[in-house]
């Protein structure tokens, strides 16, 4: 969102329960900085009860002080602002609150599976979605009113797109990199153990090996990662969005593998890659003896598909929708006479 944001011509007003990033999103054609408003966190404390209130919504925890103080601060803001849209990123129970208030929402949608009874209302009642992916990638199983209020942006990545890699002979030297997202082992939700990772490394003494994540001793900063993935001559990385959009930025050729997320939104990325022949794509960490065969089929795969997948604009494509969509929803004269 913070690329997005960064391109925005209309005036934007931040919600998030993180800290404001120093110096708040960057400003390209806006010298304002943005207001960050700051949520309280809905998440703490040891008892949730009912939290799906019987499966009609995600996260709304019976009398839970960080809730209630959360919807009441967005409540607040909209009654004294009065703001022409808003953009929702995941919650739905924020989609619907800003909906029952009478704002228009984009909701940014989500892979996998979201027929869900939450999403399904949020998803319904949205003025449009966005998908951060092209139409091509589009899910058949949508119900076609989401189709036709999509903006499809495509992937969105800090990085500008590289030409292809250069071509790797089939079983030959190469270097791989796995580039995860929360360090790997240390993080309890990673896809494969140290045992695993050390026999995928032991199933091809001819490569070189270097690993990358999020946390930790393997923390790297956005730079080193440009650097890695252009050292790489092939990539093992998770199915997530950002993960996805900056090895498709390298046109590295990769195996993409799902880690276990709600509503499959992993496991249906890597799919669609691997359907598609942009990558090779897992529904799991493999078994050892298998990655001599994995590697060699995303090398022969390469990186040039990865041009279908990630286009250069997303960020401004995005930023120019909403701008477009905001304007349009301007209050006319007779709604602003009946407020």
């Amino acid at each position: 969102m913070t690329s997005i944001a960064a391109q925005l011509v209309e005036p934007l007003t931040v919600l998030s329960s993180l800290p404001r990033p120093g110096g708040g999103p960057p400003g390209i054609r806006r010298n304002e900085e943005p207001e960050w408003l700051h949520l309280p966190s809905d998440d703490t404390g040891a008892v949730f009860v009912e939290p799906t209130a019987n499966g009609t919504l995600h996260w709304v925890p019976r009398h839970h002080p960080g809730l209630r103080a959360r919807m009441a601060l967005i409540a607040s803001w909209i009654a004294r602002t009065a703001p022409t849209l808003v953009v929702v990123d995941v919650s739905v129970e924020v989609a619907t609150l800003c909906r029952l208030l009478g704002v228009p929402t984009v909701v940014m949608a989500m892979r996998g599976d979201r027929t869900d009874r939450a999403h399904r209302s949020a998803y319904d009642g949205a003025h449009a979605l966005m998908a951060t992916w092209t139409a091509e990638f589009a899910d058949p199983a949508w119900p076609q009113a989401w189709h036709e209020k999509t903006f499809y942006a495509g992937p969105i990545s800090r990085f500008t797109p590289a030409p292809p890699a250069r071509t790797i002979a089939h079983g030959g030297p190469s270097r791989v990199l796995v580039l995860w997202g929360s360090g790997g082992s240390q993080d309890a939700a990673a896809a494969f153990t140290d045992a695993q990772l050390a026999e995928a490394r032991r199933s091809g003494p001819d490569r070189t090996w270097r690993f990358a994540g999020g946390t930790g001793e393997h923390r790297v900063a956005d730079g080193e990662v440009r650097f890695l993935l252009a050292w790489a001559d092939v990539v093992i990385t998770h199915a997530g969005q950002n993960a996805v959009a900056e090895v498709a930025a390298s046109r590295t050729p990769a195996v993409v593998i799902a880690d276990a997320r709600p509503h499959g939104e992993q496991h249906d990325t890597a799919m669609t890659l691997d359907a598609a022949g942009v990558a090779v794509g897992l529904a799991r960490w493999p078994q050892g003896d298998r990655w001599p065969v994995l590697l060699d089929a995303a090398i022969a795969l390469g990186g040039h598909a990865w041009a279908r997948w990630l286009a250069q604009d997303g960020a401004a494509r995005a930023a120019a929708f909403l701008d477009e969509t905001a304007a349009s929803l301007v209050p006319t004269s007779t709604e602003a006479s009946a407020t």
